[in-house]
């Protein structure tokens, strides 16, 4: 049965789907009238593509230095998360809305991801914890990649399709903001993270929660109140991250060892 919600000013799809905890997932998903498809204010539409290109620069930095420095750039369950969004929204809004703007930055997103999830495989036994076997590296990664896809088909399942990306993707940011800064300090140093990264996952956080948080978007009755809390959240611990990076970088490049971090 699909069970579609819709009003005036709200976009909001349940998928039609069978969940099947294992390693299958079975997820379809129906529009219900083409007046719920996304139709958005020019500046509106210029705060989405805004953060589509800060969050590209994000991944794509993230893929360069993970190459170069032999690491992966991107705390690992924020990595899972958002590939377990990413390609879920890009599959599912497809199917309910055609291809708008936000499938097709999904879609890039989850690519890019993909390569960055391939430099953690590669690169990330070297962090795993000595006091554990290194089977388990591979096991515990699967583990989270399937928590992830499940939690994130959970919101779906509770919110529907536009409300619930919202909400996981403002939550699942703020995950992503604290663990960029337990990266920083637990590996002592700027290996794969740089100033770009940081900054532009500010700037592509700080769009949608004026978007959402403060204008309320064209499918929000008004400004959301969870969104814009967390992504004020968000802005403080990325700031703070920012500050802590910088600090870092600036004691490699005058050449200091680096005993106690602050």
């Amino acid at each position: 049965m699909v069970y579609t919600y819709c009003n005036v000013s709200s976009f909001y799809v349940l998928p039609d789907a069978a969940l099947r905890v294992g390693f299958s997932l079975i997820i379809s998903v129906q529009s219900r009238e083409e007046s719920c498809i996304m139709n958005l204010t020019p500046f509106s539409w210029f705060l989405v593509a805004f953060s589509g290109f800060c969050w590209t620069v994000v991944y794509l930095d993230s893929i360069r230095l993970g190459f170069k420095q032999a690491t992966y750039a991107m705390p690992f369950w924020a990595l899972v998360l958002n590939i377990a969004w990413e390609l879920q929204q890009a599959v599912l809004e497809y199917q309910a809305a055609g291809f708008v703007l936000q499938v097709g930055i999904s879609a890039v997103w989850f690519l890019l991801d993909g390569v960055i999830l391939y430099t953690y495989f590669r690169f990330g036994k070297k962090y795993f914890p000595d006091n554990l076997r290194k089977h388990w590296f591979l096991v515990w990664s699967i583990l989270a990649l399937l928590t992830a896809f499940i939690l994130q088909y959970a919101f779906l399942i509770e919110f529907g399709l536009y409300v619930g990306r919202q909400y996981s993707a403002f939550l699942q940011n703020l995950l992503m903001s604290v663990l960029f800064i337990g990266m920083l300090v637990n590996r002592g140093s700027s290996e794969g993270q740089s100033l770009t990264i940081a900054v532009s996952k500010w700037l592509g956080t700080l769009a949608p929660t004026i978007l959402f948080g403060v204008l309320g978007g064209e499918h929000m009755s008004g400004p959301n109140v969870l969104i814009f809390v967390a992504g004020v959240f968000c802005s403080l611990f990325d700031l703070i991250y920012i500050w802590m990076l910088l600090r870092i970088k600036g004691a490699e490049k005058r050449g200091e060892t680096i005993g106690v971090l602050f």
